[in-house]
């Protein structure tokens, strides 16, 4: 169920979900769509998180400004001739080739653009292929960064698994797996370094405490400048 918060001295308003779990503190998150959730451990009353809520207003308006800010500079791509679509930070124009003899659908990226050789000129078919070349990508590109970084990091993920998440850039399960979302590609390499390095240390440590930031830090000692373009731009990795 979610709450709503009048700001002091304001009509503005705050909603927000509460998620209860075993926890020992309160936090609260914001997803990249703009939506609010305070986890807080069993019990908690619903007065006492919304002063933890209030306590924290005038950050969440400033995240929320931001969030609202970048979602407005977001971009809709149409897999047709000319579209441009970025690859590590770089724009490439789009390609189509209908050759109605073709037996599938290829995607290729070339110095200067990307190439798509299709039987049909059909913007989801196209679409499909694009995507699924990101993913392809993603799996043989993350897989060789968390290589790179397991030399400064003692760890060794279970399994790594590219997906197709709506709200988080990566996670890291329980038992040791990561998983990255493919849009990731679309991203400047520091900025996916970043994602791998901050995944890699909640092997780790398993939250965000001081300790797991003094860890990211000494493998990226610019990770905050990263993770503010992931931050602002993030919407715009999308089709």
């Amino acid at each position: 169920m979610k709450r709503k918060l009048a700001l002091p001295h304001s009509l503005d308003l705050i909603e927000y979900e509460i998620v209860y779990s075993r926890r020992r503190t309160m936090a609260i998150k914001i997803d990249p769509e703009g939506n609010v959730k305070v986890y807080a451990p069993q019990g908690t009353s619903d007065q006492a998180v919304g002063k933890m809520v209030e306590s924290k207003a005038a950050w969440l308006c400033r995240n929320l400004a931001e969030i609202r800010s970048a979602n407005a500079g977001a971009v809709s791509r149409h897999f047709t001739e000319g579209e441009t679509f970025p690859f590590l930070g770089r724009d490439y124009p789009l390609q189509v080739k209908v050759k109605p003899a073709a037996q599938r659908i290829t995607v290729t990226l070339e110095e200067d653009k990307f190439e798509v050789m299709t039987p049909v000129a059909d913007e989801d078919i196209v679409r499909g292929a694009m995507e699924a070349w990101y993913r392809r990508s993603a799996t043989e590109y993350i897989n060789t960064r968390i290589h790179h970084f397991q030399s400064l990091l003692p760890v060794a993920p279970v399994r790594v698994t590219i997906r197709n998440q709506k709200t988080r850039w990566g996670s890291c399960s329980n038992r040791g797996s990561l998983n990255f979302n493919w849009r990731l590609m679309m991203a400047p390499a520091e900025v996916v370094d970043y994602v791998v390095v901050h995944e890699l240390c909640h092997l780790l440590h398993p939250n965000h405490s001081k300790n797991f930031w003094n860890q990211v830090s000494a493998v990226l000692p610019d990770y905050r400048a990263r993770q503010d373009w992931l931050k602002k731009n993030g919407v715009r990795l999308n089709f």
